[in-house]
């Protein structure tokens, strides 16, 4: 029998809270015809045809497995190793959750510890923790940290309208009620200067991404220097692709580095799981939501990892807990660590560069379509945005429909005065012969609107 821990007045106190006298009348909104056992379900199929079934469903998708990808904003199609995948299958770390008897899971602790170490290198931060979702809850936390940092006396964050829309949705829900107050995006039209101006007495964090979320590459040093100067803390959202090529955040002054870890050997999977990472300096690592881990010395002088740090309030003082953040994401963060380690640093910095090279190849052959114009004046890594010379969605279907290509993104959906712009991603899986067609389609596209 199942353990049901309510009692007959328990049921009964419930009952009467919402005004009725038993547990048939929640059901009564639902039509009688489609109640048990009157339910309208199809006869039972055996496992063949259950496979056919659902492999038929499965198809109906447009996946990475048989179309062309220009889609990024924040999911990128990369190729991810085998022996991510075979490794992640070892059943010690694809049963295991989450180290609640931290000692006692030493693989789990260590993988861990990589993970954490690897991103901290690659950011260019002195520490880092395993425990978000993804990238968009990983900034929320951020806000969290500079809010308790300055102990509720600064509450204003500015965000750059150059940061990943999701992120700024996602961050604003997290915050909702809690008296943060988000500036710097409502027209999406502010520059670094106009933010700057922003800063005050009263300003926690100032948020920027890196690349931001049209592709575009800054240097923020300068602006670090500006942010510190006004008490407040720098935080970089960015990717760690890029990471490979590229200055580190923590080079520029950056006091938490967020982001996405999609890229490191995990599959797009049509949006998760995911794993976003956080790193910060030193200063602020008590302040952080999530797991630290550490390696020490055990009593026999061998090599061991342990909890070094975890806010209890997560587990036992839920009431008192400043974040609801309580997994590790131990299986995604593990199979970023494998990638990296099977990458290395100059596999890393190869990816990055092919990345890099597929993507301006791209963009000067888009370039030199009639109506259509591609912004050089900014660097950009692997994303650019095109002006189209009709509506993106009216593309995208041609590219569909007659190249098995999945277009770019549609960034007039955030950006309303951003009309007929498609935000276009290349990668290392994109071949010569998928970016030609795609700038066939392109064309056809626009030779279609003059006919």
């Amino acid at each position: 029998m199942p353990y049901i821990p309510h009692t007959k007045a328990d049921s009964e106190a419930m009952l009467a809270a919402i005004g009725i006298n038993n547990w048939e009348a929640l059901f009564e909104a639902v039509p009688q015809s489609h109640r048990f056992p009157t339910l309208n379900i199809p006869e039972s199929l055996n496992e063949m045809q259950t496979l056919w079934e659902m492999q038929s469903l499965a198809s109906a998708n447009a996946s990475a497995s048989s179309h062309a990808i220009f889609l990024g904003a924040g999911a990128y199609n990369h190729y991810s190793p085998a022996a991510v995948n075979h490794l992640l299958l070892r059943g010690e770390f694809y049963t295991a959750y989450t180290p609640y008897q931290p000692e006692m899971s030493q693989g789990t602790l260590q993988a861990i510890f990589e993970w954490q170490s690897m991103i901290a290198a690659l950011t260019g931060m002195d520490v880092a923790n395993a425990s978000h979702y993804d990238g968009a809850t990983s900034l929320a936390e951020a806000v969290t940290v500079a809010v308790q940092h300055f102990k509720g006396k600064r509450m204003k964050v500015i965000f750059s309208p150059d940061v990943h829309p999701q992120y700024r949705a996602v961050t604003r829900t997290y915050h909702q009620g809690t008296g943060v107050r988000f500036v710097g995006d409502k027209s999406g039209q502010a520059t670094l200067d106009d933010l700057v101006d922003m800063l005050d007495a009263s300003t926690a964090m100032f948020v920027v991404q890196y690349p931001n979320f049209f592709g575009q590459i800054e240097d923020f040093t300068a602006l670090s220097e500006k942010v510190h100067k006004a008490g407040a803390l720098l935080c970089v959202v960015t990717n760690p692709l890029v990471l490979g090529l590229l200055k580190p955040p923590g080079a520029m002054g950056a006091d938490i580095v967020v982001g996405e870890g999609q890229s490191l050997g995990i599959p797009l999977s049509f949006g998760g799981p995911y794993v976003g990472f956080f790193a910060t300096r030193t200063e602020f690592v008590r302040k952080i939501a999530g797991r630290i881990v550490g390696e020490t010395l055990d009593m026999d002088g061998r090599k061991a990892y342990v909890m070094t740090l975890r806010p209890r309030e997560q587990d036992i003082r839920r009431e008192k807990a400043s974040s609801n953040i309580c997994t590790n994401q131990g299986l995604m963060a593990l199979a970023g660590c494998i990638y990296l380690a099977m990458m290395g640093k100059q596999g890393l910095r190869r990816v990055a560069e092919v990345c890099y090279h597929k993507a301006h190849y791209a963009a000067h052959q888009i370039a030199n379509l009639e109506g259509y114009n591609v912004n050089f004046r900014t660097p950009f890594f692997h994303e650019f945005v095109v002006q189209c010379p009709k509506h993106v969605s009216g593309i995208n279907k041609l590219l569909l429909d007659e190249f098995n290509i999945i277009g770019g993104y549609d960034v007039s959906q955030d950006y309303p005065d951003r009309k007929n712009q498609m935000l276009i991603a290349v990668t290392e899986m994109n071949t010569k012969a998928e970016i030609d067609d795609l700038v066939e389609g392109l064309k056809r596209a626009a030779e279609s609107l003059k006919a």
